[in-house]
């Protein structure tokens, strides 16, 4: 049996407590060391590295709320967009766990998008931290699953259609398409079976993936450490270190950037809340208007969209003509993240720079997607044979 640390008698209630827990439960609190009051972060933090922590807290309230709604929602295609009205007018608050799932979902977006921009404004997928960035990137691929996945849950109209799209994509992958595409339908077309399947993975086995990556990805950064805007590696062979060790230019996590979080975390819940009281649906793209009307198989939309954070992907897939080549842009983009760790080092570039260069190859974009539409037709045949 581990050795009990003592404590004065004269100690107040709470150390008493807290020594109790800590001889019994050891690990929680040299945890806490670990992670908390003795990881040393860098000094120069800037604005940028707030969205990991309000990622972390986005992720929170879309547990949360999720397990609220889904004691009211009928995985039913009969049944689910009466349940999500039921859910918005008579359960007790209903409306506002609703709001505050549909906009955390896009919040999420935000931050992680925002949170990946700085990755590679400051070089985060470079040695040493290429395992942290490949389990960034899985956790961004986990996060598009569960937000499609989630997506068709309220059998709204562009809930529907949009699913038929997407899944119809699967179609196109050469020899096993129409098998790949039938296995993730269960059924010939969008239906209740697909209902239920999307709603076992939103709900159970996304998340936990989710949220075994979330651990993956804070323990590999923790073990390397967090670079920073001047990328100087704190903690190096060669870096200064106090007579106890600890690097000269780092501060302990916490108290100094838990409190900077904390700041970071109320701006952004003024907002966040600001957005869920006065403009829920945020003029359509945070909960679109047809999704207010029940699925119709027989009536397609005048223009079926995705929700925003997908527009990267849709216009890829508006440019691109051959079905094949749809995909082959989709896996490149998606590519494009994961071998990151060979691209130059941009975070001693002006941010401004940065900025014009990102612009740029957005712009691109369309264009190269066009010319892949152009080769389309004559690589079209070749690929579907």
């Amino acid at each position: 049996m581990a050795t009990f640390k003592e404590i004065s008698p004269n100690a107040s209630a709470g150390a008493k407590v807290t020594n109790w827990f800590e001889n019994r439960f050891p690990t929680a609190f040299d945890a806490y060391k670990v992670h908390m009051s003795e990881y040393y972060a860098p000094k120069n933090f800037n604005f940028w590295y707030i969205f990991g922590s309000l990622s972390l807290l986005v992720l929170v309230i879309q547990i949360v709320t999720g397990i609220f709604l889904v004691m009211h929602y009928k995985p039913d295609a009969a049944l689910a967009f009466g349940s999500v009205e039921y859910i918005m007018r008579d359960v007790p608050w209903g409306w506002l766990i609703r709001y505050m799932h549909s906009t955390g979902a896009s919040a999420f977006f935000v931050v992680v998008y925002l949170h990946m921009f700085r990755g590679l404004m400051y070089g985060s997928y470079r040695k040493p931290r290429e395992l942290v960035w490949i389990f960034g990137c899985a956790i961004f691929l986990c996060l598009m699953a569960e937000a499609f996945m989630g997506y068709l849950l309220p059998w709204g109209q562009m809930s529907y259609w949009g699913a038929r799209v997407i899944v119809n994509l699967f179609a196109a992958v050469p020899f096993v398409g129409p098998d790949l595409a039938l296995l993730i339908r269960g059924d010939y077309v969008v239906g209740d079976a697909t209902l239920n399947r999307f709603f076992s993975f939103h709900v159970i086995a996304v998340p936990l993936v989710l949220l075994g990556l979330v651990v993956a990805h804070l323990l590999a950064l923790h073990d390397v450490g967090s670079n920073n805007p001047d990328g100087i590696e704190i903690k190096g062979p060669d870096a200064p270190r106090d007579a106890a060790g600890h690097p000269l230019d780092g501060i302990p996590f916490h108290p100094y950037y838990t409190v900077h979080d904390i700041f970071g975390v109320s701006v952004f819940l003024l907002v966040f809340s600001a957005i869920i009281f006065f403009a829920p649906e945020f003029g359509g793209y945070f909960l679109e208007y047809n999704n207010f009307i029940p699925a119709d198989p027989f009536k397609t939309p005048l223009h079926i969209a995705p929700v925003w954070y997908f527009t990267p992907f849709y216009s890829m897939l508006r440019a691109v003509t051959g079905e094949f080549a749809t995909v082959l842009a989709l896996i490149v983009l998606a590519a494009v993240f994961f071998g990151a760790k060979r691209l130059p080092k941009i975070f001693t570039a002006p941010l401004w720079i940065v900025g014009l260069g990102v612009a740029v190859a957005l712009g691109m974009l369309p264009g190269l997607a066009n010319m892949l539409g152009f080769l389309a037709p004559v690589f079209g045949p070749l690929l579907k044979a």
